[in-house]
């Protein structure tokens, strides 16, 4: 089979190349899926870089997220078992992880429907709980991430904030159905959402970011509002300032999606039924912007991990299309 693999840590781009290898041994509990679709996520390009908290042993094939078919011909969402992860014709998953891929959703947008929006349901709903009539900011809303938890935050009866980079990104955001978009390369985005929320601030803050996006997320929360943060893409940390937070009155939340699989799996089986329901009635349909060969993963990866794409990019092998 053909399948992406990584020799050295790198970017994406330099990093990654093209094989003729062997289909992965499964092992323990373990299945081997056919690659339908694999879903592109920032963390695969972590894992090249080798700065992803999980460092698989050289050379293994990224990609941790995958609608799949079994061998008795069902579709599939999973986690890839790395080393031997999805950008490639097979993966390994652990069987008892499997989650049903919802019948409305084709591969590519099943494969979406995964890490990201399981992050947006927990982030919103488990960690902050989000309650219908409040204000929601996310940061990256044209993104991944940041998509999910637009289209989340609407369904759940929020009015969402988009904070995006450039114009085309802005567009975006607003077919996606934020009330209020802000571009950040051209606005002050801590005056415009202020402005926009009256100067009362967002009760519930979502940032994949970080570094800047998290320093305006202090300036803007609301009181009694919670900061949910789910990730560091700008590559800086922040380090909050606790005395801000008491004399403010706000929340700061954490949150590893994958620790759930294994703290507490049946929240993770139950959250995805939410998911399949709010896909079977549309409100939630995951912006797949571009459907790659499998040959083109490591362009795209690169692409992703420069922040030059948005909604979500799929790598789609020959054989897993469906039509």
């Amino acid at each position: 089979m053909q399948a992406w693999q990584v020799h050295e840590n790198g970017e994406p781009g330099e990093v990654m190349r093209l094989a003729d290898v062997a289909p992965p041994a499964p092992g323990e509990g373990q299945v081997l899926l056919r690659v339908r679709a694999a879903n592109i996520n920032f963390p695969d390009a972590l894992l090249c870089r080798g700065e992803y908290q999980v460092r698989p042993p050289l050379p293994f094939t990224p990609g941790v997220e995958i609608c799949g078919e079994t061998e008795d011909g069902r579709r599939v969402l999973a986690n890839p078992a790395l080393p031997h992860g999805g950008f490639a014709e097979y993966a390994l998953a652990d069987a008892r992880a499997l989650l049903p891929a919802p019948d409305t959703l084709d591969d590519a947008e099943a494969a979406a429907l995964h890490i990201g929006y399981q992050t947006g349901w927990f982030g919103l709903h488990r960690r902050a709980r989000l309650a219908a009539g409040e204000t929601l900011l996310v940061h990256a809303a044209a993104g991944g991430v940041g998509s999910a938890a637009v289209q989340l935050g609407k369904a759940a009866g929020a009015t969402v904030i988009g904070v995006v980079g450039g114009p085309e990104k802005a567009a975006v955001a607003r077919e996606l159905g934020c009330d209020v978009v802000v571009d950040r390369h051209g606005e002050d985005v801590v005056a415009a959402v202020k402005e926009a929320t009256g100067g009362r601030g967002a009760d519930v803050i979502y940032d994949p970011v970080g570094g800047q996006a998290y320093t305006q997320s202090t300036k803007v929360v609301a009181f009694e509002g919670r900061i949910v943060v789910v990730g560091f893409a700008s590559g800086t940390i922040p380090s909050p300032a606790l005395n801000h937070a008491l004399v403010k009155n706000y929340t700061i939340l954490g949150l590893h999606w994958g620790l759930y699989n294994t703290k507490n799996p049946e929240l993770v089986r139950h959250c995805h039924e939410q998911l399949t329901e709010l896909a079977a009635r549309g409100a939630v349909k995951p912006l797949v912007s571009e459907r790659v060969p499998l040959d083109g993963a490591a362009d795209a990866v690169q692409r992703v991990a420069d922040g030059r794409t948005t909604g979500r990019v799929a790598v789609v092998p020959e054989k897993g299309i469906r039509r």
